[in-house]
């Protein structure tokens, strides 16, 4: 893997200045992001709150009335 990252270094070193900070930033904002992440479950409260709803509508009459 570490070749890897020596062939992406050798790349970024050829691109122009400008184009290099913008990969910096692009990397920075890349790591900052996974980072951001949180590590917890996802919350179904919700499931079932609709269901009164389930005779009434269906998802394919919803579809067709808020189809562009």
């Amino acid at each position: 893997m570490s070749s890897d990252r020596r062939s992406l270094e050798k790349i970024v070193r050829e691109l122009p200045t400008d184009s290099q900070e913008k990969v910096r930033q692009f990397v920075e904002t890349l790591l900052k992001t996974t980072n951001e992440r949180p590590n917890r479950k996802l919350k179904q409260n919700w499931a079932g709150a609709l269901s009164d709803y389930r005779e009434k509508y269906t998802s394919l009459a919803l579809q067709k009335k808020y189809s562009l």
